[in-house]
């Protein structure tokens, strides 16, 4: 079955987001999403209401972006939030505990808590499960094509995400997948071969881009290909 996700997105929940977890959930249906994690940072109760709400065609996975002793984290599939603060080690073994995968988000991002801007974190992308080989809130430099370039080193899968902070930014990155995505193993196997489909979501608050063209891109051409030995970059 093919699905459409978006592996990072926040609520009200978030300190720095305003958009309830309704009208998340409504964009995202609205735009031909089929899978949204919501990862809220520190917390899980928006994740939660944004299940809730979700409408048939729409499943939210219930996720946290969690900023640990050395840089953000994402955790999909929990039941109890995971506490922040701890070394990045002891919090991917509480995310296992719950039967949950991990991701490293905008890895390389100078501007946030990037886990592998610190070349002495590096060595935790042995122990996740993805990275994100492009974020659409990194703007400028070389952050995602790094990204790209670490998950191909390791053998990862490189996903796309919107890390929306608003309800214009929801879906504006995303994945498209063949598999069933309800269980954390179905979902790591549908990531090992994904076409990631890029938007900026600057250009779309600055209205250079229609939001609807980049919607559009789930049931158009414009997509790229993942695998560990092609090439995603900065689109």
């Amino acid at each position: 079955m093919r699905a459409f996700i978006d592996l990072h997105c926040h609520t009200s929940a978030s300190f720095d987001c305003l958009a309830s977890p309704q009208s998340v959930v409504r964009a995202a249906a609205r735009r031909g999403l089929t899978h949204l994690a919501i990862t809220d940072h520190d917390k899980i109760d928006g994740a939660l209401r944004a299940r809730d709400a979700a409408a048939g065609g729409l499943t939210v996975i219930v996720g946290e972006e969690v900023k640990t002793a050395d840089g953000d984290l994402i955790a999909l599939f929990l039941e109890r939030a995971v506490p922040p603060g701890r070394p990045a080690t002891e919090t991917i073994a509480a995310v296992r505990a719950q039967g949950g995968v991990v991701g490293i988000p905008h890895p390389f991002d100078g501007h946030r808590g990037s886990m592998l801007k610190d070349p002495r974190h590096q060595a935790m992308g042995e122990l996740v499960d993805w990275v994100e080989a492009y974020n659409a809130r990194v703007v400028g430099g070389s952050g995602n094509a790094r990204a790209a370039a670490f998950a191909r080193e390791l053998g990862l899968p490189g996903v796309a995400a919107s890390d929306a902070h608003s309800v214009i930014e929801v879906g504006v990155a995303y994945n498209i997948v063949e598999g069933d995505l309800s269980t954390p193993s179905g979902l790591l196997a549908a990531l090992q071969v994904l076409q990631i489909v890029p938007g900026r979501a600057s250009y779309i608050v600055r209205g250079l881009t229609p939001i609807s063209k980049l919607v559009n891109r789930a049931r158009g051409n414009t997509r790229v290909p993942w695998s560990s030995a092609g090439s995603s970059g900065d689109a």
